[in-house]
């Protein structure tokens, strides 16, 4: 599997002055606000999202400077959600690092968060497109009602599996959708080839959603960077836990479990269940469903390196441990 770098190598200039747009927001404020600003930019990825807009704009020819802020504005828009995720969920670590909330409390964070929402909404306006904006703001509305989705769900056993692909569609799904999607359009790319380009990165955000959901069993809490069954221990039912239910519907402890949310043996008990390999495997495939529609929609779409590298992206999503 080739590694990320690898994989971005089409696309690596661009990346490097969205980068450095990061950097250089970060820096031109107030030195509290300019440290949290930095330690969140270190913590929070690989920069799949931006990647996508600037991989997506790359089958037409195009000036690249209007794509870059598109790209950064994603990435900001990324970073807020993380930022609140963490602080409604109290997390104490991402990706082995210190949360803002737990380094300097929740207002702070909310604070922060609020304020590179902001920010990255002046960057979707300078990209000058009404309808690059709109979905913009549409996306930032299916964030927000994902994460309500998954609050009012917690601890409830009285959810589908559809439910949960909504769910995961607009809290994760949507922003790759709109990445993959701006990019296209801002390069001037033709309206079928925007639509793939969407459809394509709807479905690899669903798989790398799925995927993060099944590291949560699957991983080990130095590769994910919180403890193993996190998700259920908090009330959330994800695609593995859907599937062990649905196979062993009768004294399920997942439902025991969120009956009594302290318990630590139920919890243990659900989370063995859950980490049978048989289900693991079972959830692995879903996502490669997904990843074989995503590729289907790549083949439409003309040859180019970057083409390859969205693929070398579906592979790396499946098999990636972190």
């Amino acid at each position: 599997m080739l590694s990320t770098t690898e994989i971005f190598a089409p696309i690596q200039e661009g990346l490097t002055r969205v980068e450095a747009r990061l950097t250089s927001q970060a820096n031109d404020r107030f030195p509290f606000l300019s440290n949290a600003l930095v330690h969140v930019y270190e913590t929070s990825g690989k920069r799949f999202r931006p990647a996508l807009t600037l991989l997506a704009a790359d089958f037409h020819p195009h000036d690249g400077v209007k794509v870059e802020i598109m790209a950064t504005a994603v990435e900001l828009l990324h970073i807020a959600t993380l930022i609140h995720d963490d602080t409604i969920d109290s997390s104490n670590f991402r990706r082995g690092k210190e949360t803002l909330s737990s380094m300097w409390g929740r207002n702070v964070a909310v604070l922060v968060g609020d304020y590179i929402f902001a920010s990255s909404a002046t960057f979707v306006c300078d990209t000058g497109h009404v309808g690059v904006i709109r979905r913009f703001s549409e996306t930032i509305m299916d964030l927000s009602s994902g994460e309500l989705r998954e609050l009012v769900g917690t601890f409830s056993c009285d959810q589908t599996v559809d439910g949960y692909y909504k769910r995961i569609y607009e809290k994760t799904a949507s922003l790759f959708s709109t990445s993959g999607e701006s990019g296209a359009i801002l390069s001037g790319a033709s309206a079928e080839q925007a639509q793939a380009l969407k459809e394509f990165s709807c479905e690899l955000g669903m798989a790398f959603q799925m995927v993060d959901d099944i590291l949560d069993f699957e991983g080990t809490e130095k590769e994910i960077g919180k403890p193993v069954g996190s998700d259920l221990s908090q009330g959330i039912l994800t695609l593995p836990a859907f599937i062990a239910m649905e196979r062993y519907p009768k004294e399920n402890p997942v439902s025991r479990f969120f009956d009594e949310p302290e318990n630590a043996d139920l919890l243990a008990k659900a989370v063995d269940m859950v980490q049978q390999p048989s289900i693991i495997d079972s959830a692995y495939a879903i996502a490669g469903e997904r990843c074989a529609r995503a590729r289907g929609l790549l083949l439409t779409l003309p040859k180019n390196d970057s083409r390859d590298s969205l693929e070398e992206l579906l592979a790396q999503v499946l098999e990636r441990r972190s």
